[in-house]
């Protein structure tokens, strides 16, 4: 028999059990539709994670002051007034190969009024380096100047939340509000980031940073310096050199604790990484469970198909079918099986993962390699499960095989 002979006759065997067939495959269907689904929640939030880290800027760097001890207990990073001015130029100047560009941060919690309406939010002094560091779009106005930052000028551009609290979704541009008892002209409103997972940078007022140190927070030492890497791959070069100059600048020596603290983005999208790589092989693992289950269940129903066909084995047998012959027919039925069964559930999953989606507000990321694997799995589960069966039937002998009732 040619092999698209033994397809047909397979086909109409598993036609002949029709129930039998369609709940053997769902095993296989329910374990690739699994697999699938599980890998898509499993990227999906890694990729929601890492779009959150993305909000925040593009290869940044944070210096942020070290941490004070009293009494055996640390007070926290910034209890240290340890970072100026003078540190954003002597790292602009020691780390020009990888640093691209470089704010300094104040910032404090302040009363901010806008006609009868008034919110506590933060305000940071910031320079205008800080719109491209942290992927700012002013959505109306403007972004202040390097003049207005010489000048201490009283202007502000505020994040979506406080557009939303003191505006009302109103035009904000041009009017004029007052933080902590001072009068500032809003001249520019930022679009809409969202939720970050550290901090909110649209319930946030930008004020220049020479503002902030002097009208506003009124203290000389800074709060965080922000570092934007030239390129991703240079992250931890970046930081070294920023850790060595600064190292240098406050006279620690080598051996000394440094009183500051460099946070990487490169950590926390390694971290993620990590976390999600071992989220998907925890999700992607259980799931191959139930495509086993539905291979013991392939196992089992061939079994019995071969005990059940064993007077039509020895008929093929002595008319000239060879082990061979017997052997690629079932194992043909098992993968026909597998397969079907692999495709049925990679549409099954793709819906599964929209559904997830749609009610649960996830983010679902079904790779390419997701569905490649597991209809991978489904057709080697078809072909591994399948083939004792199909040794058990190109055993049988003939004669005996005739014989058996």
């Amino acid at each position: 028999m040619s092999l698209w002979e033994n397809f047909l006759t397979a086909l109409d065997s598993l036609r002949a059990n029709k129930l039998r067939t369609i709940l053997t495959m769902l095993g296989v269907i329910i374990g690739v539709a699994a697999v699938i689904s599980m890998i898509g929640i499993a990227q999906g939030a890694r990729q929601s994670t890492l779009d959150q880290i993305q909000r925040l800027g593009a290869n940044v760097l944070t210096v942020r002051p070290g941490q004070a001890r009293r009494g055996g207990a640390f007070l926290g990073f910034g209890s240290v007034q340890s970072l100026k001015l003078s540190d954003g130029d002597a790292i602009l100047k020691g780390c020009s190969d990888t640093v691209v560009r470089l704010s300094p941060e104040v910032w404090s919690t302040q009363q901010v009024k806008y006609l009868n309406r008034n919110m506590r939010t933060s305000v940071s002094g910031v320079t205008p380096e800080i719109e491209t560091i942290r992927n700012f779009i002013v959505e109306e106005g403007r972004f202040f100047t390097e003049q207005e930052v010489r000048s201490m000028a009283r202007v502000a551009v505020i994040g979506h939340t406080v557009w939303q609290e003191l505006f009302q979704g109103g035009a904000a541009v041009g009017n004029t509000i007052r933080i902590g008892g001072q009068t500032f002209e809003v001249i520019g409103r930022l679009a809409y980031k969202g939720d970050t997972g550290f901090r909110s940078l649209d319930d946030r007022i930008y004020i220049p940073i020479t503002t902030g140190m002097r009208r506003v927070a009124r203290q000389e030492h800074l709060d965080a310096i922000n570092i934007q890497a030239r390129r991703s791959d240079q992250m931890f070069e970046t930081q070294a050199c920023v850790e060595e100059v600064l190292m240098r600048a406050h006279n620690i020596p080598p051996w000394g604790d440094p009183d500051f603290r460099v946070f990487n983005q490169g950590d926390f999208v390694e971290t993620v990484e990590q976390t999600a790589q071992t989220f998907t092989f925890l999700l992607g693992g259980v799931a191959l469970v139930s495509l086993i289950v539905g291979g013991i269940g392939i196992m089992n129903i061939m079994l019995v198909s071969v005990t059940e066909r064993t007077r039509e084995i020895g008929l093929r047998k002595a008319i000239g079918a060879t082990r061979f012959n017997i052997m690629l027919q079932f194992l043909i039925e098992s993968m026909l099986v597998s397969i079907v069964g692999g495709l049925i559930g990679i549409g099954l999953g793709y819906w599964a993962a929209s559904y997830i989606s749609e009610q649960a507000n996830w983010k679902v990321l079904i790779p390419t390699e997701g569905v490649l694997l597991a209809f991978g799995s489904a057709a080697f589960i078809g072909i591994f499960f399948g083939l004792y069966p199909a040794w058990r039937a190109a055993q049988l002998q003939p004669i005996e095989a005739l014989r058996y009732e």
